[in-house]
């Protein structure tokens, strides 16, 4: 059995100032460093001694998590760009609140830009793809993703073998440092045991 473990990133500056995240690169705040080092010391102490291999995506916030997971574990860090969040295109480096003022387009559909130079969340579906498929190919028993929640939604969807079209009437929603442990069984199964867990950084 494989299973792989999506942490999503801890309290980035973001979260607090009212900026947008999206691909800008936001480091964590204090607190979100704190987190990211409880969850690192968590998940060793639950999964003892068993190699991982460790993905995240290459946005500081993201990266800043998964360090002391791979210091724990002992862990080379793998950056992987198609863990990236979802590209707003113009609204990157703006406040959420011009966001909401200025969007040019209200996503009804998997199809849909918020903005004529953003990714839509089929975008994000295709660019997850092939790290999906390498993934789930690779000979090894645990797998750590730290990403951001959009892109963990889009890829918790995409792993239980749903279309994108799914994603037009319902979203996995995901808490920042939230843990999920996902599991593809020896007869071909996906399960996803929990999702978002933040009791990993209390």
């Amino acid at each position: 059995m494989k299973t792989i473990i999506l942490v999503q990133h801890t309290q980035s500056e973001h979260h607090l100032n009212g900026m947008v995240g999206s691909v800008t690169d936001w480091p964590l705040t204090e607190q979100g460093r704190e987190e990211a080092r409880r969850i690192a010391e968590r998940l060793h102490a639950e999964l003892g001694g068993v190699p991982i291999r460790l993905y995240t995506s290459d946005l500081r916030r993201a990266r800043q998590t998964a360090e002391p997971i791979a210091a724990c574990f002992g862990a080379e860090l793998l950056l992987r760009p198609a863990l990236r969040e979802r590209d707003l295109g113009i609204a990157c480096g703006r406040s959420v609140q011009w966001l909401r003022e200025n969007m040019t387009s209200p996503e009804r559909t998997v199809d849909d830009r918020l903005f004529p130079d953003a990714e839509s969340r089929r975008d994000v579906w295709d660019r997850l793809g092939p790290f999906l498929d390498e993934l789930l190919a690779e000979d090894v028993a645990v797998a750590v993703v730290v990403s951001h929640g959009d892109l963990l939604s889009v890829f918790t969807a995409r792993f239980l073998g749903l279309t994108p079209e799914a994603l037009d009437t319902g979203e996995l929603y995901g808490q920042s440092g939230g843990v999920s442990f996902l599991e593809l069984r020896p007869d071909g199964r996906r399960r996803v045991r929990c999702f978002s867990d933040t009791s990993y950084m209390k």
